[in-house]
């Protein structure tokens, strides 16, 4: 396990090292310039944003890991043996998912205005 995580590190090491190294390093006033979706940045940096949106990002996010793991469990439910343990998993597991959407609900995240 040990001689792993030195191969590991020293296979990252050598990775930068290498890109330090290869890479040309020619820094310009255009390449110091903040990227910002191709467009030259204009005024200040400092723009109001609505939070809300990154919060249904976020719910989406939640959901869409509860269905990845519906699926697979939805086929160890079927194997002979495992039904009344996986039963009483995936409701523990909807019942946290739950509980988050009813904290969410609670707090008036999910209404628009």
């Amino acid at each position: 396990m040990g001689l792993l995580a030195v191969v590991g590190v020293l296979f990252v090491a050598v990775a930068f090292g290498a890109g330090r190294l290869l890479r040309p390093a020619v820094p310009t006033p255009e390449k110091l310039l903040t990227y910002e979706c191709g467009v030259d940045p204009v005024g200040e940096g400092w723009a109001h944003t609505q939070v809300r949106y990154y919060v249904y990002a976020f719910l989406y996010v939640v959901f869409a890991v509860d269905s990845v793991f519906l699926f697979p469990w939805a086929t160890v439910f079927a194997a002979p043996g495992f039904g009344g343990v996986t039963l009483v998993e995936m409701f523990i597991f909807l019942g946290f998912l739950a509980v988050g959407l009813l904290y969410a609900w609670k707090k008036g995240v999910l209404t628009w205005m």
